[in-house]
């Protein structure tokens, strides 16, 4: 426990920001499923749709310092290699 007024501020502030950081991260786990499970059901269209919205995520998470940018770009580097297997194995 702080004893300093000062050190419980930046107690309440590091709880706030690291909720903020886990949502942010679960959201991105949440897309990067629904685009697996679309790439899975060997869906073209929605695994596009989903690929777009978790690398929109992803980008904004690396700005924010949420996650390392190399991180979001070798996150983004598989899943593009996934979908243009699933593009080549549907033609």
């Amino acid at each position: 426990m702080p004893n300093i007024k000062s050190a419980e501020k930046r107690v309440r502030i590091i709880d706030k920001k690291t909720a903020e950081n886990k949502a942010v991260k679960s959201k991105i786990a949440t897309f990067a499923k629904r685009f697996k499970l679309a790439v899975e059901n060997k869906d073209v269209v929605a695994s596009e749709v989903a690929y777009t919205e978790v690398v929109s995520l992803l980008d904004k998470a690396a700005s924010s310092n949420v996650i390392h940018k190399n991180s979001a770009d070798r996150k983004k580097a598989h899943y593009a290699k996934m979908l243009e297997d699933l593009k080549k194995e549907s033609k």
